[in-house]
């Protein structure tokens, strides 16, 4: 299946971007009368059928559509600290569009390596991913936050803390209730500092551990995010 992503879809006859055409026309090689499959990232999929195939500004003709594609009633937001290496947070971003988030949220916090966060490159990661896995749904990239802004702010749903710090903490995967919205903060290399973890229970979130090994900062988000997942597909299997 050859997806394409369009992200404002209005009326019938469409022109691809300069990128997309060239993939389309260039790298693909479709030709007039093709199909491709068009996605707009807010759960809309659309069949569309190339009128004119130019290599610059293909046009296409939609053909049918389907609304909220793999729409589900939870909502799974990871905030997490980038990484010192951006090609591991690269990493992270793109599994868990695979994997399935509706939000990310780059946090810094007082152990944080990493300050500044371009996010044009990642942008296009999320795209590439969305595509590559047959979703509809593009998760939502929010500029970095401060940690503290974070947690003061109001945040629906379910709210954990991930941390190696000692004490008795729940398993992520018995505290989830499914159906639900949640968060899961992630911090950085050197994890949060222990008065990070006390603000953040004062504003509600909860203690959790991913389980008994130590993960780096990406792998404990792509856990976090596979967790919530699982439980909520579990669920409906037993329905």
């Amino acid at each position: 299946m050859n997806i394409f992503y369009i992200p404002k879809i209005k009326g019938n006859s469409i022109v691809l971007d300069e990128a997309e055409s060239k993939h389309c026309v260039r790298v693909l090689r479709l030709s007039k009368g093709d199909e491709i499959t068009l996605v707009d990232g807010r759960g809309g999929l659309y069949v569309a059928q190339i009128i004119n195939p130019d290599s610059r500004h293909c046009e296409i003709e939609i053909t049918s559509c389907q609304v909220e594609v793999g729409k589900r009633n939870y909502h799974i937001h990871i905030a997490i600290a980038p990484t010192k290496n951006i090609e591991r947070f690269e990493w992270f971003i793109e599994k868990a569009t695979e994997i399935g988030i509706d939000e990310i949220t780059p946090v810094l916090c007082f152990h944080s390596e990493r300050k500044i966060l371009k996010t044009e490159r990642l942008e296009k990661i999320l795209v590439s991913a969305m595509k590559q896995s047959l979703k509809a749904y593009l998760p939502k990239l929010n500029q970095m936050s401060d940690y503290n802004s974070f947690i003061n702010n109001s945040v629906p749903g379910q709210k954990f803390i991930a941390h190696c710090y000692s004490g008795e903490k729940g398993i992520l995967q018995n505290e989830v209730i499914s159906n639900k919205d949640v968060t899961v903060l992630i911090g950085p290399e050197g994890d949060f500092s222990e008065e990070e973890v006390k603000n953040a229970m004062e504003k509600g979130f909860r203690e959790i551990s991913l389980g008994k090994s130590r993960l780096r900062t990406e792998t404990a988000g792509i856990v976090a995010c596979h967790t919530v997942n699982l439980v909520n597909e579990k669920n409906e299997q037993n329905f």
